[in-house]
């Protein structure tokens, strides 16, 4: 199987163009800091200059145009709100597993990359609590390239080589770690499998949903929706392999998965959370580009009518 470099990551720079972290909730709801405004007075960044109109700040005349143009010129600026987004990583050793293209911790180190340059280009600050072997790895949240390569070296450094047990607490010790650095307003994208565990670190997601808009990525394999065929296989980690066989576990198989399936979208429902399905069988950049670019104009289409 093949891990992706860091070169690969940081060319995902490119799949992340058009793409956006738009708002998901209602314009009254959002805490300011999350992008561009173009206003009348002093900003941050010089944006245009157009004809003055009754109202704007004579202090923002733009008198060599108006002379040039014989009428009365003023200059707008684009103030930047930078809000911080989070993503919480799960890189566990057990995401080393894939039956499709693409092993699950593939496709959630790719993923990853891809949503910090959206965030980046988009203007916010990224930053990252990361899984893996050890304590959870933090990076806070920068500006720019800052936020971005570091955060994609700790992905690529991070990233499980080989097989292994899943941790018993990876996911619940990253939200301990991170519910106290994420501030109102920020954004947090989840990746994970969402195997930690059957509802016991609800009450940390919670505390993070109090203050942070959440988005979950579930990354999936079509053999832990569909169970092993007809057959007999080996399975497991190093020291820990057994033989299955398709037909006899298949019932336990499909069971386990629903009550998986039934505790993300519970999860999701109690953040009011969007929640993506990024499968293993599909490429990252054409499942984010899907829903990136599609979901980004729909939901900035609803932001735009509540805010008028």
């Amino acid at each position: 199987m093949i891990v992706p470099e860091l070169a690969e990551l940081i060319a995902l720079r490119g799949a992340a163009q058009g793409l956006a972290l738009a708002p998901q909730r209602r314009a009254k709801q959002l805490i300011a800091g999350a992008h561009a405004s173009a206003h009348r007075g002093r900003g941050l960044e010089f944006q245009e200059v157009r004809q003055y109109v009754a109202g704007d700040d004579p202090r923002t005349i733009d008198w060599r145009v108006t002379a040039r143009r014989g009428r009365p010129h003023t200059k707008l600026f684009r103030e930047e709100r930078e809000r911080p987004v989070w993503l919480l990583v799960d890189l566990d050793a057990s995401l080393f597993f894939g039956s499709r293209r693409q092993l699950k911790s593939v496709a959630v180190v790719r993923a990853a990359a891809l949503l910090a340059w959206v965030a980046a280009l988009g203007g916010d600050r990224v930053g990252g609590v990361i899984t893996g072997d050890g304590a959870p790895r933090v990076l806070p949240p920068r500006s720019r390239d800052a936020g971005v390569l570091p955060l994609l070296a700790a992905l690529h450094e991070r990233q499980p080589r080989a097989p292994g047990r899943a941790g018993a607490h990876a996911l619940t010790d990253a939200l301990d770690v991170l519910a106290p650095l994420a501030r109102s307003g920020s954004i947090l994208l989840a990746l994970s499998d969402f195997a930690d565990g059957a509802g016991v670190f609800e009450q940390g997601w919670s505390a993070l949903a109090g203050r942070a808009e959440c988005r979950l990525f579930w990354v999936v394999d079509p053999l832990e929706e569909h169970a092993l065929p007809n057959g007999l296989f080996r399975a497991g980690v190093p020291g820990r392999v057994r033989l299955l066989e398709g037909a006899r576990v298949r019932s336990q198989w499909l069971d386990h998965w629903r009550q998986r399936t039934e505790r993300v979208w519970a999860l999701a429902g109690l953040l009011g959370a969007s929640l993506i399905r990024i499968d293993t069988s599909r490429s990252v950049e054409e499942t984010l580009g899907q829903e990136l670019a599609a979901g980004a104009g729909k939901r900035f289409e609803r932001h735009r009518q509540a805010a008028g």
